[in-house]
């Protein structure tokens, strides 16, 4: 027990250090900067060039949205994941060390090209995340959790960061096993994790963009627009369109669905009229009965 409290107290001293450098130490690796800047990019983008004219450049849930950015990135680590997770981490250790297991690698990578490692971990990861995105719409409980994402009336690029913190440990939770068993041994994961998150800024853009053929490996503005629509079709009663990064998984799996143009389409979910407008009765929504 002494062992798991260590490190939860390293954990937070851990953290609290590595923002400070994030924000004083500014390199090419540094995710506070990158963030940043792509998110002040695609801002622009969306003033420039409109996909919805008369949508304000403020949208409707901008600045609940910008709050979400800086609670889901930062202050959500800084309250207690980052610590949880490491005790998952230091626990998953000690359950392999009682069959004489010092990690699951299945397949190793380390002799492959930095490319074609960070090819195999994005790939895998994509795939992990649809699902993962397929079962919050499709288990009650779940999506009782998934409802703050789709509360966006007003698409933005900051919409991508509105979604409930108990996302991140489902998401990562369910990642890190497949993860795990592959030898990765890189720390370029963070050009993989800066490009999802580029194109899930551009996805939730006011933009009009579909990449034209691309538009079928990668998920894009034209298309996720429909994964939020307010009305769903008939053969799509869970949602469709799950892709986070990629496109291709919708269409390999038939939960693609781009049937018009969404310029003008109603977004959000049945009864959104009254769910919390407040990050935290948002937040503590999920938990009510």
């Amino acid at each position: 027990m002494d062992k798991y409290l260590k490190i939860i107290k390293q954990s937070f001293s851990g953290y609290w250090n590595y923002l400070v450098s994030e924000i004083s130490d500014p390199a090419w690796d540094n995710y506070f900067y990158w963030l940043l800047g792509l998110s002040f990019f695609v801002f622009l983008l969306e003033i420039l060039i409109p996909w919805r004219k008369k949508q304000p450049i403020f949208r409707k849930g901008f600045w609940l949205d910008t709050f979400y950015i800086l609670f889901n990135f930062f202050l959500f680590s800084l309250v207690g994941y980052n610590a949880l997770s490491n005790v998952g981490v230091e626990l998953f250790r000690d359950f392999l060390g009682i069959f004489n297991m010092t990690n699951i690698v299945a397949i190793e990578v380390n002799n492959l090209p930095a490319w074609g490692q960070l090819l195999i971990m994005f790939v895998m990861a994509d795939f992990v995340q649809w699902n993962v995105h397929r079962l919050l719409h499709r288990i009650p409980w779940l999506w009782k959790f998934h409802k703050v994402h789709h509360s966006v009336k007003e698409m933005g690029f900051a919409a991508q960061f509105r979604f409930h913190f108990m996302e991140t440990i489902v998401y990562k939770s369910i990642q890190y096993i497949p993860l795990a068993m592959i030898g990765f041994g890189i720390e370029q994961f963070f050009i993989v994790h800066m490009f999802s998150v580029f194109v899930g800024h551009l996805n939730h853009a006011n933009l009009d963009w579909s990449y034209g053929k691309f538009g079928y490996l990668l998920n894009n503005p034209r298309m996720h627009i429909w994964h939020h629509a307010k009305e769903l079709p008939p053969q799509h009663r869970y949602g469709m369109n799950f892709g986070l990064t990629l496109s291709i998984w919708d269409y390999l799996f038939g939960t693609a669905y781009v049937p018009r143009s969404g310029k003008n389409l109603e977004i959000g979910f049945k009864g959104d009229e009254t769910f919390p407008k407040d990050f935290a009765g948002q937040v503590m929504f999920p938990f009510k009965k």
